[in-house]
């Protein structure tokens, strides 16, 4: 044990995620002979070969693929025993990696930056998009500190604070006629002219669930809501937006409008998560009142339970 150290095992996982010794030492800030010389020092140690060098690249072995996964849990408990220690000081600071859907993150993230720096004034703060299941992956596996998402979440061991309710818009060319019937209904816009995400977006299933449908084959599918927005101002059909995803693009004026439902609760609650084994428990809470309190324009304080 005294012969192995964090650093070994943060050089073993940069190579598994780089499949390149060059870019993995660039990473760990380290010449490349000297990670090369810690790799092979670890594999001896060991006693296995963790990666397979050849012409195309750099591979996990067969044998590697365990050790390196065990190296990423160890490296995650590493990092719980200073934010333990950081908790004990009764501030959030130092790195907190965020995540958030790709339908929320680039529109809210603008709104939230300035406010966070000024308060947050020792907070290292690091983000990451992506979709509703691998970033609901990598927060459990410590890869991510907090989410934003919306709800509901079907995963055990998490903790969820409801931030605010954002209302879904129908994105519509301006002669649409369905922007003129009154009262409007979501469930109006259940045809094949309705646009969605692709699979793997929780709002493609939010929008499917809304309009009564229980899948969109035959429909055309946007790839994300900029897309599906260039879509729309194309010509091919109609669908949902976010509100906050909504703020109107110059380049598509005359081509692209929105229009409210008549339903105050067509739309979606945004939640902060985190693990709840997280030391950070307190200060996360603190930090999910914060950003309630700063929920952007549009949006609208979360709705109450039921029942309560």
């Amino acid at each position: 044990m005294a012969g192995l150290s964090l650093r070994d095992l943060e050089y073993v996982v940069a190579v598994a995620d780089h499949r390149h010794f060059g870019r993995a030492a660039e990473a760990c800030a380290v010449s490349q002979p000297a990670l090369s010389a810690q790799i092979r020092k670890t594999e001896d140690l060991l006693g296995v070969v963790l990666f397979e060098r050849g012409r195309r690249g750099v591979a996990v072995t067969g044998r590697g693929r365990a050790l390196v996964a065990q190296a990423r849990r160890i490296l995650a408990e590493g990092q719980r025993l200073f934010t333990l220690a950081r908790s004990q000081q009764g501030r959030l600071a130092g790195p907190l990696v965020l995540g958030a859907i790709e339908t929320l993150g680039p529109y809210l993230f603008p709104h939230l930056l300035r406010p966070l720096r000024d308060r947050y004034r020792d907070l290292e703060l690091y983000l990451h998009e992506g979709r509703t299941a691998p970033l609901l992956d990598l927060l459990e596996e410590g890869e991510l500190d907090l989410v934003l998402l919306s709800l509901p979440v079907d995963r055990s061991g998490l903790t969820a604070a409801t931030l605010f309710f954002e209302p879904f818009l129908f994105i519509h060319a301006p002669d649409e006629p369905l922007a003129r019937r009154r009262p409007l209904e979501i469930a109006d816009l259940a045809s094949e002219r309705f646009l969605l995400l692709e699979e793997g977006h929780c709002l493609r299933g939010q929008a499917l669930a809304l309009c009564g449908l229980t899948h969109g084959s035959g429909r055309r599918h946007a790839a994300g809501l900029e897309t599906l927005r260039h879509m729309v101002a194309a010509g091919a059909g109609y669908s949902v937006i976010p509100a906050l995803a909504a703020s109107p693009d110059p380049r598509l004026e005359g081509l692209v409008a929105c229009t409210p439902f008549d339903d105050p609760g067509v739309g979606r609650e945004i939640a902060l998560l985190w693990r709840g084994s997280d030391p950070r428990d307190a200060e996360f809470r603190a930090f999910a009142g914060f950003l309630r309190e700063i929920a952007p324009a549009g949006t609208r304080p979360p709705r109450p339970p039921e029942g309560g």
